[in-house]
C-alpha cells in the first residue's frame, strides 16, 4: 500500500477527466487520474464517433480515448489503475480518497468525473447488438440511420426528445411505451403527437432484440402487449433505448449535494460544488447534453477553476504568514 500526493486528484478517466488532466498538467499541477472500473468511460464501448471536432472521418471511441490518455500522460499526468472505494471531503482541502488496492490518494483539489451510464432493458440481444442497431443516444448515433425505420423505447422526456431528434434523419420513427400515456412534459407530447413522422405503440414492452451482429445487425424487435399478453415482431433497423441515465455518484451520497436524479449539483455555469476545492464535470453533473465534447469542455473548466482555487489558497497562506511575522 502506498500514499500518493497531488495538487489535483481526478476520479474518472472519460473525456471530462482526461481533459481536466491535460489542462491541470499544463498548469504544473501534476494531476493523478484514478481510472475506475471503466477506463476511458462510455466512449470505450462506442464504435463509430462522427461528431467529435477535429476529425474529418469516423473514428473509433476506444481509439479516441487512447489518444486522450496518451496526451494527458505526455504532459505529465499520472494514470492509476485503481477504483476509489471511500473518500473524505468533509474537512476541506486536502481531500483523502482510498482505492480498492488499499492505496491512499491525497489531493489539494478534487475533480469528480465519474460519469453516468445509460439504463438498459437487460433483454436478450441488447448487448450483442449494441452499436449494430441498438443505441442509447440518438444525438450520437442518429446520423447513421438516415432514411431508415427506427424505434425509440421509453415514455419520459428523454424518449420523446430522442424521437423528435430522430425525425431529422428518418421519416419513420416509432415511439414504444409500456403504458398507455407518456410521462414527458405536456409541450413535448404535443410536439410528438403533431409530428407526422412519429407513430406510437402503446402498452408494449421489448422482450428481445432480433438480428445478427455479423450479418447486418438489428432487424426487428420482439414485443409483448402488457394488456393482452400477445407477442409480436416489429421490423426495425435501429432502436434507441431511452429509459434514462444513472450518474455514478454513489460514492458521494451524504457528502455532496445532488438533485432528485442523483446528479451532482454545481454552481450554475461552473463545475464548482458546495465544497471549495471540489469540482464536478462531465455526465456526473450534466443530465442535459451528455456529449463527449461537452464533457471535455467542463473538464477544462474544472481544471481552470482548480488552478484558481489553489492560487487563492496559496495567496491567503502567504498573507497569513506575513501577518504572523
Amino acid at each position: 500500500m502506498a500514499t500518493h500526493h497531488t495538487r489535483m486528484l481526478i476520479i474518472g478517466s472519460g473525456p471530462a477527466g482526461l481533459s481536466a488532466a491535460i489542462y491541470g498538467a499544463r498548469a504544473a499541477m501534476e494531476p493523478i487520474v484514478v481510472q475506475g472500473l471503466q477506463p476511458g468511460g462510455q466512449l470505450t464501448i462506442t464504435t463509430d464517433v462522427e461528431n467529435y471536432p477535429g476529425f474529418r472521418d469516423v473514428v473509433q471511441g476506444p481509439w479516441l480515448m487512447e489518444e486522450m490518455q496518451a496526451q494527458a500522460e505526455h504532459v505529465g499526468t499520472r494514470m492509476m489503475w485503481d477504483t476509489i472505494t471511500d473518500i473524505d471531503i468533509a474537512g476541506g482541502s486536502p481531500f483523502r480518497a482510498v482505492g480498492d488496492s488499499g492505496d491512499e490518494y491525497i489531493g489539494e483539489t478534487l475533480v469528480i468525473a465519474t460519469g453516468a451510464q445509460a439504463k438498459w432493458l437487460g433483454v436478450p440481444g441488447e448487448q450483442e447488438l449494441g452499436g449494430k442497431g441498438v443505441s442509447a443516444c440518438a444525438t450520437c448515433d442518429g446520423f447513421f440511420y438516415r432514411g431508415k425505420k427506427v424505434a425509440v423505447i421509453g415514455g419520459g422526456n428523454t424518449a420523446v426528445e430522442e424521437a423528435l431528434y430522430l425525425t431529422n434523419h428518418s421519416d419513420d420513427v416509432t415511439l414504444i411505451h409500456r403504458r398507455d400515456e407518456l410521462r414527458s412534459e405536456r409541450i413535448l407530447q404535443e410536439r410528438v403527437f403533431g409530428n407526422d413522422k412519429i407513430s406510437t405503440l402503446w402498452n408494449k414492452t421489448v422482450e428481445r432484440f432480433i438480428g445478427d451482429p455479423l450479418q447486418g445487425g438489428l432487424t426487428a424487435l420482439e414485443l409483448n402487449d402488457t394488456v393482452t399478453g400477445e407477442v409480436s415482431t416489429f421490423p426495425v433497423e435501429g432502436a434507441f433505448v431511452a429509459i434514462g441515465h444513472a450518474p455514478a455518484t454513489g460514492l458521494f451520497k451524504g457528502k455532496l449535494e445532488m438533485d432528485d436524479s442523483g446528479y451532482l449539483t454545481v454552481e450554475p455555469g461552473t463545475p464548482k460544488t458546495a465544497i471549495p476545492g471540489v469540482f464536478a464535470c462531465g455526465d456526473v453533473m450534466d443530465h442535459t447534453y451528455r456529449q463527449a465534447v461537452t464533457a471535455a469542455g467542463t473538464g477544462c473548466m474544472a481544471a481552470l477553476d482548480a488552478e484558481r482555487f489553489l492560487a487563492t489558497l496559496e495567496f491567503a497562506k502567504k498573507e497569513a504568514r506575513e501577518a504572523a511575522e
